[in-house]
């Protein structure tokens, strides 16, 4: 006897949101913390997003975790000294950190950050953002400097607590956009390499995201 055709359907529904719902949960779970031991790397990097990111940035300059550090994606109006003047900038600060102001998109960011690296010899880098932006940002990051050591230092921010994401609606809705992003970039990135498109071809094709909702 033949299954009835709506039933399947129904049937393969299913099966689709349970492999999405275990799969945001693995995301969730699995989520970066800060390190407990900092690595040195040649660089920093900062994906603007939250003001915590790049404070936590220019502390790890200031210790000496990278020789120079990299705000990516800084507001076209904004200005070097309002910046360290906001984050609290140390004295390494004025000698010894970039702004990017070309990148709107996670994509963007690795792309800017791929062209400082070279232009500076880096062959290592702290990538520093939002705990829940880390596994996106790496992926991004990745793909674009495939010779490149990537350190994570995950930041929490305030207004986005992972810890207890189920009962936090903000939190949830953050997280849930968030690895639905994460999804469409292995996606892009998969059917970039399958079809053999160029990365700056294959970048036209994603709908860029706002620095704002990374």
């Amino acid at each position: 006897m033949q299954s009835n055709p709506r039933s399947r359907v129904w049937t393969a529904i299913a099966f689709l949101l349970g492999l999405y719902v275990g799969g945001f949960l693995v995301f969730v779970l699995s989520l970066p913390k800060a390190p407990d031991h900092v690595e040195h790397a040649d660089g920093i990097v900062a994906l603007t997003g939250g003001d915590s990111r790049v404070g936590v940035a220019d502390a790890l300059l200031e210790q000496g975790a990278g020789k120079r550090l990299l705000i990516s994606g800084v507001y076209s109006a904004s200005t070097k000294s309002k910046l360290k003047e906001i984050v609290h900038g140390g004295p390494r600060f004025d000698c010894c950190a970039d702004l990017g102001f070309a990148a709107q998109s996670t994509r963007g960011n690795a792309a800017e950050a791929a062209d400082w690296a070279h232009a500076h010899g880096y062959k290592s880098l702290l990538v520093v953002t939002a705990n829940y932006h880390m596994p996106r940002s790496l992926h991004e990051f990745a793909v674009r400097m495939p010779g490149v050591r990537l350190l994570p230092y995950p930041v929490a921010e305030d207004d986005v607590d992972v810890g207890t994401w189920w009962s936090n609606p903000h939190a949830l809705k953050i997280l849930q956009v968030e690895y639905a992003k994460y999804l469409g970039s292995l996606f892009f990135s998969a059917l970039a390499s399958r079809s053999g498109t160029t990365h700056h071809h294959w970048q036209n094709l994603h709908e860029s995201e706002h620095l704002s909702n990374a």
